[in-house]
């Protein structure tokens, strides 16, 4: 998935001054009548709200991305005959599967790895010693300046390395966390939901329960037009890897590209693993550096390619939303949220677009999220 790494951390005593800045900007905004002024203190409060309560909110959206995909396939199952506990069950059941498959594979790629890590280390020592002699032979810098060097400079970078695996390893576990703790919320999502309708249908009036039933099933559709721009990703993603490594001439050119592909939606960790088996096939095959390091700027191109073009495009095609909306959502979202919120900001926006779709006092913010006329001949949503 994105990296968001240089969005600056926002540290807790930052956090306390924020809501005595808030209120003294909303006496301001609420001196003037202006409904764009109002408008401004909305966003604001909102977004101030939505950081300070992303760790109830992540996942709790998370839960009901996953009860709105496993929905139809509960509700078929309970058409069969099964109680409504047991049909979620098996739903949940079925994507732990697919979750454990995705475990499975990046396990396999540490595995194959280990295996070939004496050759890789084997080489790598040749390669060091080959730049050390080039070193003194063409700078004249001795084995002992050269180890001194080299001491200076990890005595001044291991701070940030070590920094730079705490982050990493803390959103990887925080990412296993929350994969035990959305499939309980979506359970709990899923066998109440009759009981949340209720209370949709006591917060709106009477007249308006039908538009709420068309906006709560289209917004299910929404969603399920995301898992399907997300796969487009993933297919175009693992194509991308797989023709650059297929013209390195690297072994299993498909088969490690859309492994890559795959693992990206772990993050940090999965585009590491991803890379590291086809990086020490070519370090090993080939007697050159440069099959490796053509392999790092292959995959970090395609990373590019995929955070600031593939999917905004794919996704936005499937959601009716404008592509440019979709790029502010994403990097707003990862500003608020994270990771996490440059992949749930995107169907947020599509489900805005249905709301304001609805409602013919939002019509000019429908306009704002929507395509282009022209642009909707050309890309028909399926």
């Amino acid at each position: 998935m994105r990296d968001n790494s240089f969005i600056p951390h926002i540290h807790a005593e930052t956090e306390s001054a924020i809501i005595p800045a808030m209120m003294q900007i909303s006496k301001h905004l609420l001196v003037s009548g202006s409904p764009y002024l109002r408008w401004i203190q909305y966003i604001f409060y909102g977004a101030v709200l939505l950081y300070l309560g992303r760790d109830v909110l992540v996942p709790l959206s998370f839960s009901m991305l996953v009860g709105f995909v496993l929905f139809p396939i509960c509700a078929w199952l309970e058409k069969k005959g099964a109680g409504r506990l047991a049909a979620i069950l098996i739903s949940v059941s079925l994507m732990f599967v697919l979750i454990l498959l995705v475990v499975a594979l990046l396990i396999s790629q540490f595995l194959i790895f280990i295996d070939e890590w004496p050759a890789f280390q084997a080489k790598l020592s040749q390669s060091f010693e080959e730049l050390s002699r080039f070193l003194v032979d063409t700078f004249g810098l001795s084995r002992d300046q050269q180890k001194n060097f080299l001491n200076k400079v990890t005595d001044q970078s291991g701070s940030n390395l070590l920094s730079i695996i705490s982050n990493a390893l803390v959103a990887s576990a925080g990412s296993v966390v929350m994969l035990f703790l959305i499939p309980v919320y979506a359970v709990l999502i899923l066998y109440y939901r009759d009981h949340w309708l209720r209370i949709l249908y006591r917060l709106f009036p009477s007249e308006k329960a039908e538009g709420l039933r068309e906006i709560l099933f289209l917004t299910i559709k929404t969603y399920y037009n995301f898992i399907k721009g997300m796969a487009i990703v993933y297919l175009i993603v693992g194509t991308l890897n797989s023709l650059g490594l297929l013209l390195l001439g690297i072994p299993h050119a498909f088969l490690f590209g859309f492994i890559a592909s795959v693992l990206t939606f772990i993050p940090y960790v999965g585009i590491v693993v991803g890379s590291l088996l086809p990086i020490t096939m070519a370090w090993v095959a080939f007697d050159s550096f440069w099959y490796p390091v053509g392999i790092i700027v292959i995959f970090s191109f395609v990373q590019y390619l995929e955070a600031n073009v593939i999917f905004p495009v794919a996704v936005s095609s499937k959601l009716n939303v404008n592509t440019l909306v979709m790029l502010i959502a994403i990097f707003v979202g990862g500003i608020i949220w994270g990771m996490a919120g440059m992949v749930l900001f995107v169907p947020f926006i599509g489900i805005a677009k249905l709301i304001a779709d609805h409602n013919p006092r939002w019509k000019t913010v429908s306009l704002i999220l929507g395509k282009d006329e022209a642009e909707k001949t050309k890309i028909s949503p399926n």
